[in-house]
Parts: structure tokens; sequence; C-alpha cells
């Protein structure tokens, strides 16, 4: 019981991390948001890439925007993904909608930037992104998302079977292509420049151990059999486990080696400490990952490719 009641505990702490996470997240990309791209007419793809392409061609708010188009996206989520999106999800995408909406009739829809200055635009690309960047990455500890085009991306992946990276980036894509018919081709390039910086600084905010597409984890414990029902039933995973031997102790126990994505690493990690706080851990880069839940493998043989790397 004792145990029981300090896993309870743990628990509950992380919830109100998770939530702290969430809040600073969602303003912080807020902030990038209502200072920066949108001021600069720069729409780097996501739910306020279109806010913004909104804003300036109907005059519709920015945060409103975000919030309009992510609420039927996530409930489609929620039907085809069940449980993987509930309420933090939701939670990420109501308060990025408030504090966007908020920062807006704080600071203006003009930003804090003069931009008769050409420097301006590049100053929004670069502090558009950090902020942004380390707003999502933010949020991305906490084991969730702001909804929008992130589970748009994940429905694409799902039923044209291509891995969920690549079809992020052919919705954002496709974002800031319509972004160059509406500004003109200088603000799409902006928009590159501004995804670019925004998923180098999400990677140092949520790993800070490289930028693979997936992370392969090795799990020494002694609540093994724990740990991987929770992989399977909560994280919808599966893995693989391993007959191992202590070099020091001679004894034999189990390793378990699965493989998750990038975003699902922190919930991951978290889980296992509180299940386990002794549990030992191996984590690594992961560049290429084929088969069920990632990318096909006869979509690899198609293309011809024949080298898979692995960090």
């Amino acid at each position: 019981m004792g145990q029981q009641k300090l896993i309870m505990n743990k628990k509950q702490k992380r919830t109100i991390i998770d939530y702290a996470y969430i809040t600073a997240g969602s303003a912080v990309t807020a902030l990038s948001i209502a200072l920066f791209t949108n001021p600069a007419q720069i729409a780097p793809g996501g739910v306020s890439g279109i806010g913004t392409l909104l804003y300036h061609t109907l005059g519709i708010d920015v945060g409103l925007s975000i919030f309009i188009l992510s609420l039927p996206i996530f409930i489609l989520g929620i039907k085809l993904f069940g449980k993987m999106y509930g309420v933090k999800s939701l939670v990420g995408t109501l308060l990025l909608s408030f504090f966007t909406s908020m920062w807006c009739q704080i600071f203006g829809y003009n930003g804090i930037l003069d931009y008769s200055k050409d420097m301006s635009l590049w100053l929004s690309c670069l502090y558009g992104g950090v902020l942004a960047g380390f707003g999502i990455g933010l949020v991305m500890k906490s084991g969730s998302n702001t909804g929008g085009t992130d589970i748009l991306a994940l429905i694409i992946s799902r039923y044209a079977h291509i891995s969920p990276g690549t079809s992020l980036m052919i919705v954002d894509a496709l974002i800031i292509i319509a972004s160059a018919f509406i500004f003109n081709i200088e603000s799409a390039l902006y928009a590159i420049v501004v995804v670019f910086i925004t998923s180098v600084v999400i990677d140092k905010v949520v790993l800070s151990m490289g930028t693979g597409y997936a992370k392969t984890v090795y799990i020494i414990s002694s609540r093994t059999e724990e740990i991987g029902k929770f992989i399977i039933n909560e994280m919808d995973r599966s893995g693989t486990v391993i007959s191992a031997r202590g070099l020091y102790t001679d004894e034999d126990r189990p390793m378990l080696m699965t493989v998750v994505p990038n975003q699902s690493i922190s919930k991951l990690t978290r889980t296992i400490h509180e299940l386990d706080d002794k549990a030992f851990l191996i984590i690594q880069d992961t560049h290429h990952v084929l088969g069920e839940g990632f990318t096909p493998i006869e979509k690899i043989v198609a293309e011809g490719h024949n080298d898979v790397t692995q960090s």
C-alpha cells in the first residue's frame, strides 16, 4: 500500500508539472504568433499559419481561427485514435487559442517591430522561430501537443501509409505554398526559415540529445511486466523482451526494447521512473524505423532505398 501511495503521489505531482508545461508552452508559442509571425505576414504551417492567412485576408482574429480550426480536427483525432488524444491535448489547443487572442489584444495586431525596415522580417523569423520552438517543446515535454495539424498529420499518416513526420511536412508545405500566393514568395521563404528554427529549438528543449526521427529504448527493471503493459495499452506501441545477464551480479533478468516517436519519449521515461525509480535505461537516436506504426517496409523497397541508418 505504501508503494502504491508513493506512485499515486508521484503521478499527481507529475500531472501538475505537465499542466504547468502546457500552460507555459502555450503562452510562449502564442507570443511568437502575436508578436512576430502574424504581424510579419509569415505563415509557417500549422493552424496558426492558417490563422495568419485568415487574419490578413478576412480579418478574423488569429486565436479564434486556431480554436475553430483545431476543435473539429481534435474531435476527429479522438474518434480515430481514442484515448491517445485526451484532455491534455484539448487543454493545449484551448490555451494556445486563448493566449494568442490575449497577446494580440495586449500588444495589438501589428506586433512590436517596425516592418518598414527589412531587418524586422529577419528578427521576426529568428525570435518567432525560437519562441515557437521553445513553447512547443515545453508542451511536448508534458507528452501533449497543441492539436491542429499535428493530429491531421497523424490521420494522413494512418491512411496514406507514410511517416507522421512526412505527413506533417506535407501539410505545413501546403500552408506555406498558400502563403506565397496570398502574400508573396518572400513571405513563404521566410516561413521556411521559421519552420527550420522552430524544429531545431524543439529538439533542444524536448530531448537535448539529438534529432533522430524516433528513440530506441532499452529498459532493465524489476517491473518489466508493468512497463510493458503501459507501452502496449497507453502508448499503443509494442516491444521485445530480451534475455540478459548482469555482468556484476551474474543474474538473469529480462531487458525490454521498444521504439517510440520523439514526442513520446518524455511520457515513457516519466512513467518508468514512477513505476521503478531504480530502472536502468539506454536511449538512442533512431533515424529510420520500418514496420507497423512507422514507415512501411514496402514503401522503402518500392523507392529503392537500400540503406537504413540507425545510431
